[in-house]
């Protein structure tokens, strides 16, 4: 018999037609839409940082003040996307994503007819909130579609296109700001995010979540501190029940959220932890060391940078197929790997003062990243599969939050020694990293 989620799925593809990953037409559909979601979303945030010095220059403020606007977008993209996941388990994932995706093109429209520095801040703050839920709701919509046995597959898929736009925007950022100036930029990535919107119409939350939503609104109402019903948990269980049901939603969203984080599977979540800062913080540096250390333009660094969006994708199509063959820690454990590659080859650059070893640098930073983030997310939604929205929406904060703080200890590290030291100490760490997580994770985690 057909599971609901099986059955919704293959209404619009006959049996047997599997297409990338395991999927069928109808669910390769939803994470084709979704990913280019996600794209819009990670272009609209990396494309800014080449066009910086145009900005301030339109702005009439020096660079450095201007960046404030990539932190006033980065800092409520991570924070809010377990908020989003929780909301997404509420109202329904694809009901979320019609209102975020909207939101992001609005405030992309906001950014480029922002008349000065604080009102384009503003914007940014506010296109940040709207954007923070898409890639966590997405990936948990996604997991519902395919089901457990194509998720891991369907999420690399998904997030390799998500990725892509975060790897070409580095690049086309430079061209696009040159070739028509950065209000023009803003405005077609406004158009995107419109088109991504539209997008989102062809699809349909599927019959099974559309049913949980309701029956988790139905069971919140019918429980209180009143309630007898204490049931097979005896006196205890209807205590928690109980408590539960009278915190209020703020407390309770907490208390879940680190009830998820620091429970059994809090190793999936430490490891987004140093995933964010190892692979995001050395993503992030990597342009700067690319112009300072060989000498490349803005534009010639873009284009180097532009593999690691190309290395996304192509990892995000394998990364199910490794996962089928081999079990989802051993995904991992070839993604850190790469990593390791990256930071070696790096170092290789940094000692010969030349752009070509980064090239490797950049493809293994993208296969490195596309296969340890999305497994982390396939592992995540194990951890409380009734809330796999706050789930995967936990683990999104980790990974940008950190990726942050990644790039602060860098930027320290790097006034300190050097891209020597920096990059030593990277490739250290992500050895240390594959060590822990072989231990922690289980050999065969699928």
């Amino acid at each position: 018999m057909q599971k609901p989620d099986e059955a919704d799925a293959a209404k619009a593809a006959p049996c047997g037609d599997d297409t990338a990953a395991g999927l069928t037409p109808a669910q390769l559909h939803v994470v084709i839409t979704l990913g280019f979601c996600g794209l819009v979303s990670a272009a609209d945030n990396w494309f800014v940082s080449p066009a910086l010095p145009a900005i301030a220059s339109t702005l009439a403020v020096a660079p450095t003040v201007a960046a404030i606007i990539l932190t006033a977008y980065l800092v409520p993209y991570g924070a809010l996307q377990p908020v989003c996941g929780r909301i997404g388990d509420g109202v329904g994932r694809l009901r979320l994503l019609r209102i975020i995706v909207l939101g992001l093109a609005v405030g992309t429209f906001l950014c480029a007819a922002a008349p000065r520095l604080s009102l384009l801040v503003v914007a940014r703050i506010v296109t940040g909130c709207f954007a923070a839920g898409i890639i966590s709701v997405s990936q948990a919509f996604v997991g519902d579609v395919v089901g457990r046995e194509h998720r891991a597959g369907a999420v690399g898929i998904l997030m390799g296109i998500t990725f892509t736009g975060q790897g070409l925007s580095a690049g086309l950022g430079g061209i696009l700001t040159d070739a028509v100036g950065w209000r023009a930029a803003f405005t077609a990535f406004g158009v995107l995010a419109l088109i991504a919107w539209f997008g989102l119409f062809t699809l349909r939350e599927p019959a099974h979540t559309k049913a949980g939503v309701v029956g988790r609104a139905d069971a919140e109402g019918a429980q209180g501190p009143e309630s007898g019903a204490i049931g097979d948990g005896g006196a205890e269980g209807g205590a928690r029940a109980s408590c539960r049901a009278s915190a209020n939603p703020v407390v309770r969203f907490a208390a879940d959220a680190l009830r998820i984080f620091f429970g059994p599977h809090r190793a999936v979540f430490l490891l987004a932890c140093s995933t964010g800062v190892l692979f995001l913080g050395t993503y992030g540096l990597m342009g700067t060391f690319l112009a300072e250390a060989c000498g490349l333009t803005p534009t010639e660094s873009g284009l180097v940078m532009m593999l690691y969006g190309v290395f996304c994708l192509l990892g995000g199509a394998l990364s199910g197929r490794l996962g089928a063959r081999r079990g989802l820690s051993h995904v991992i454990s070839i993604g850190e790997v790469a990593g390791q590659v990256a930071a070696a080859a790096l170092t290789l650059s940094w000692a010969m003062g030349s752009w070509v070893p980064a090239l490797a640098a950049a493809a293994s930073l993208g296969l490195g990243y596309i296969l340890v983030q999305p497994t982390l997310v396939t592992l995540s939604m194990e951890a409380d599969p009734a809330q796999a929205g706050l789930c995967t929406g936990l683990i999104g904060f980790a990974v940008f939050a950190c990726g942050g703080v990644g790039s602060a200890l860098g930027t320290a590290l790097l006034a300190a020694g050097g891209y020597g030291l920096l990059w030593a100490a990277v490739l250290c760490c992500l050895i240390v990293q594959g060590l822990v997580s072989r231990r922690v994770l289980p050999v065969g985690a699928d």
